[in-house]
């Protein structure tokens, strides 16, 4: 119990340390890799809460594909972040007030919690002791079984708005050479080939 103990205390103390420096760091590649530091420590939180599911999808999902499309993605736009910063003073009042109304939100949520007397038995047994199935299996059963319809809803309106994107963003420019399927596959011999006899001493026109 020491060990984990120690091993949540550094886990938790890196992950809430790398998030207050996504938002304090001045060059955005920093808040970028910090955001990184932080997904790694969140999925050894859940590695210790035996949810090493999520832990997984944490770092190939969000380590792996989201918080290196945005390191890219501020790479390659060379934002000019000193000239974005300027106008931060006109919208500090409605940004203050936001926070302070989140603020107020977590301290009544925290206020009015109660932590049941079978919590603690929950979370160290996240599965109930008559199944011999692991967290991972488990967390499938129940996805693909009770909430099967909502996942595939999910996947539908995530590839709508991914075509929606494509349609979006694609520009079509006048002066570049295409690929045309429908050409290619109705080719025949008398298309595709041209015989042309040359002269002797003569050269193509």
């Amino acid at each position: 119990m020491i060990i984990t103990a120690i091993f949540f205390y550094l886990f938790a103390a890196v992950c809430v340390a790398s998030a207050i420096m996504v938002i304090a760091a001045r060059n955005p590649v920093h808040s970028v890799l910090f955001l990184i530091l932080a997904f790694v420590n969140a999925a050894g939180l859940f590695v210790l809460l035996g949810a090493e599911f999520l832990a997984m999808i944490l770092i190939v999902v969000y380590v792996g594909a989201v918080a290196v499309l945005f390191l890219f993605v501020v790479m390659m736009l060379d934002v000019d972040f000193a000239e974005l910063r300027r106008g931060v003073l006109t919208y500090l009042p409605i940004g203050g007030l936001i926070g302070a109304v989140f603020l107020a939100e977590l301290l009544v949520v925290v206020g009015a919690w109660v932590i049941g007397p079978s919590v603690a038995n929950s979370i160290t047994a996240p599965i109930p002791p008559p199944s011999a199935v692991s967290n991972t299996e488990a967390l499938g059963l129940v996805l693909y079984t009770r909430y099967v319809y909502f996942f595939e809803a999910a996947g539908i309106v995530l590839l709508i708005a991914m075509v929606g994107a494509i349609v979006l963003t694609l520009r079509h420019k006048p002066n570049v050479r295409r690929q045309n399927i429908a050409d290619q596959v109705a080719r025949h011999r008398a298309t595709a080939i041209e015989i042309v006899k040359v002269k002797p001493g003569q050269g193509l026109s």
